[in-house]
């Protein structure tokens, strides 16, 4: 296959400075790497915060390109990769831990021991390594996922957010049948937790936030019930809910201290409860109750122990419709009105992608 020696990439040069660039060199797959023409990129709530700040041991500005939600087709091949092939449809999974520190070894890459580190081997495409908002990439083939033939490229970028809110469920013991969760906050991350806890054999779904319209689409995802914690009390109305038990498992996504505060008041006795969200300030959690009801907390760092493999798995077995989630598509020539629209939830905007080619 005959490929481009330069291509077009939004390229940032400092702080809030997001150029691009038309003649970025296209990157050259080294050993166990493979060379990526991404068809589609999706902005995570992360990428703002990376564009206005940066992101610790990112590559030169002038050099780095961020996003880290992106699927594509295979285009070329490292030396020794034998795992994929030309041609393959493949979503990419953010974290490439070094593999060789005890966590890596333990299959814990996402919290990497050497994180940053690159002549360890870490990588983190599109924070400490180049990513998506380009026309190709390169990734570590144990990055990349083929995804499944009836799956629409732009729906395979929201892989790594369902293996995400797996994670989350993972790391509490999962979904015993017929359980009652809880998911907290109906962002992208909240709504395909609904759908993977959906898809885990969970009996009652209880989705809270504080959007009507989240709340809403939740539930056409597979929510059996919608709290809107601006009208109800989140933990009475849960509390009375199963009457008076408890949730079994939470998953919250919300990422403020109030929603983990109340995650551990109405999970029930043995309950288990993931937090998922990203947590500007401390929470004051009821730690007393943690100890003398048995409650299981566990924090969660993004997709890891190969959660991306299992959401496809339960993903393309399903033949789930994620387009209700993807509500917005720019090109790449017009990057800066699509980062405006995800920031700013433009028009109801929920998952806003990014498509580098024509």
């Amino acid at each position: 296959m005959s490929l481009p020696r330069t291509m077009k990439a939004a390229v940032l040069y400092g702080e809030g400075d997001m150029r691009l660039v038309n003649d970025y060199p296209v990157p050259q797959p080294g050993p166990g790497e493979v060379l990526i023409r991404v068809e589609a990129c999706a902005i995570c709530g992360t990428d703002p915060k990376i564009l206005a700040h940066g992101w610790p041991n990112h590559p030169p500005y002038g050099e780095f390109i961020f996003g880290h939600e992106y699927a594509g087709t295979v285009v070329a091949l490292g030396e020794g990769v034998t795992e994929v092939n030309v041609g393959d449809r493949v979503a990419v999974e953010p974290h490439k831990g070094c593999g060789l520190c005890a966590n890596c070894r333990d299959g814990l890459y996402t919290i990497c021991l050497n994180y940053g580190d690159h002549e360890k081997g870490h990588r983190h495409y599109g924070f400490t390594a180049n990513g998506g908002y380009a026309e190709y990439a390169c990734n570590h083939v144990n990055s990349a996922y083929r995804i499944p033939e009836a799956m629409p490229v732009d729906e395979s970028t929201l892989i790594t957010t369902a293996a995400t809110s797996l994670y989350g469920l993972r790391r509490i013991g999962g979904v015993n049948a017929g359980e009652t969760v809880v998911v907290s906050g109906p962002g992208s991350i909240g709504l395909m937790g609904v759908v993977m806890a959906r898809l885990l054999g969970a009996g009652t779904i209880i989705l809270t936030g504080t959007r009507a319209e989240r709340l809403a689409l939740g539930q056409r995802m597979g929510a059996d019930i919608a709290v809107n914690v601006r009208e109800e009390d989140v933990v009475e109305r849960v509390m009375e809910l199963t009457d008076g038990v408890g949730a079994d498992a939470v998953l919250e996504c919300a990422g403020t201290p109030q929603a983990a505060v109340d995650a551990v008041e109405y999970a029930k006795k043995n309950g288990r409860v993931a937090l998922v969200g990203i947590y500007q300030e401390p929470a004051l959690l009821n730690v007393n109750k943690i100890v003398q009801w048995n409650i299981t907390v566990a924090g969660s760092k993004a997709e890891g122990e190969r959660s991306m493999a299992q959401a496809l798995a339960l993903l393309g077995r399903q033949q789930v419709d994620l387009s209700p989630l993807l509500t917005h598509t720019f090109s790449l020539d017009q990057i800066h009105a699509a980062f405006e629209t995800a920031e700013k939830r433009l028009d109801g905007a929920i998952k806003v992608v990014v498509v580098p080619g024509e």
